[in-house]
């Protein structure tokens, strides 16, 4: 298998734009792209980002600020060649709260995106980031991307409607849209207290017993490192604009599992403690990924396991002092890092 650097070579010098490319998956695509030598501007609010994921990489140019500015939208889109559409309020519980700003920035703020690239005229390939919530429950295993899609949050609904417009924008612009629907992923600079570093927290603050709602769901995961690779592979591909295509591991694993993987890795003993009040009021039971349409079209699978991920990530938090705490309200009060701030 080629390295990233020497996969993505075609996109050394080109212009690429990337929103949200501070945050968690953002700034793997960063650093991969800037690896293969493209010339990166990004577009990111910082809300839940940090400069110093992307501190020390090549041939990047940040702009601050939201893409519901117009103006800033129209200065970064220019004479841009490819586009990943990546930003967005990711965080679940938050869109229980908060529904009318995550249809701002996930819907709004996205066609605002598209019709800058639509009147731009250079863009060769805008790759819009979905999310795998927007099916729902399995209704089959594993899931391919004709799975009907029954959202079964604000936020999923949110990012079911951006694709939608998406889509349509292509179909009525000729914008060259491919959709990437990713399943769960993790790793290091991840910015939402997800499961994975909520149990990680957990048993780094010396806790036996564990807090967890519903540990019974299932959860397609897959390393950061490889979802970032399935977003940039579209930008260099052929005859796949207008696609939707999953990008996951075919590999679910229930939460009091993923309980047991990370302990005993941890080396620590710990048991489960069920607060109903962290239940989600309609929450999935199961997602997992056929990606058999990205391997087809794209070469892409997974490289990373699970437990070498996992490693990765423990490695990360325990190194860099992270502590997410647990969803108490807007994205501002629950973040915590024993780092700078940005």
């Amino acid at each position: 298998m080629l390295s990233s650097n020497n996969q993505f070579s075609a996109l050394k010098n080109k212009q690429v734009l990337l929103t949200g490319g501070c945050g968690f998956i953002g700034s793997e695509i960063t650093k991969q792209l800037s690896k293969a030598g493209a010339k990166i501007t990004i577009i990111d609010n910082l809300s839940s980002g940090k400069e110093r994921h992307i501190r020390g990489l090549k041939g990047i140019t940040l702009l601050k600020g939201d893409l519901s500015d117009t103006n800033l939208v129209k200065k970064a889109v220019k004479n841009q060649e490819y586009i990943i559409h990546l930003a967005a309020l990711p965080f679940i519980p938050d869109s229980y709260h908060y529904p009318m700003e995550f249809f701002e920035v996930n819907v709004n703020a996205t066609i605002n995106l598209a019709l800058a690239a639509i009147k731009e005229k250079k863009v060769k390939r805008f790759v819009h980031i979905s999310s795998s919530e927007i099916y729902g429950s399995s209704r089959y295993s594993p899931m391919d991307e004709n799975h009907p899609t029954t959202p079964h949050s604000t936020y999923a609904v949110s990012k079911l409607a951006g694709e939608r417009v998406v889509y349509t924008l292509h179909k009525e612009h000729e914008l060259p849209v491919v959709i990437i629907r990713p399943f769960n992923s993790f790793g290091p600079n991840i910015t939402q207290p997800y499961i994975i570093p909520e149990i990680i927290g957990q048993i780094l603050k010396g806790r036996k017993e564990l807090t967890l709602g519903n540990i019974h769901s299932k959860r397609d995961l897959t390393f950061v490192s490889d979802t970032a690779r399935g977003i940039i592979l579209p930008l260099i591909t052929d005859g796949v604009i207008g696609e939707t295509i999953n990008v996951g591991s075919e590999r679910a694993v229930a939460i009091k599992d993923l309980v047991k993987i990370i302990s005993e890795l941890m080396s620590k003993d710990v048991q489960i403690k069920i607060d109903a009040s962290r239940f989600r009021p309609y929450d999935v039971d199961s997602l997992i990924c056929d990606y058999g349409r990205a391997n087809r079209l794209l070469g892409w699978k997974p490289e990373v396991s699970i437990a070498d991920g996992l490693k990765m990530t423990i490695k990360w938090m325990v190194n860099n002092k992270i502590e997410l705490t647990s969803f108490k309200g807007w994205t501002s009060s629950y973040r915590k890092d024993h780092n700078d701030k940005t």
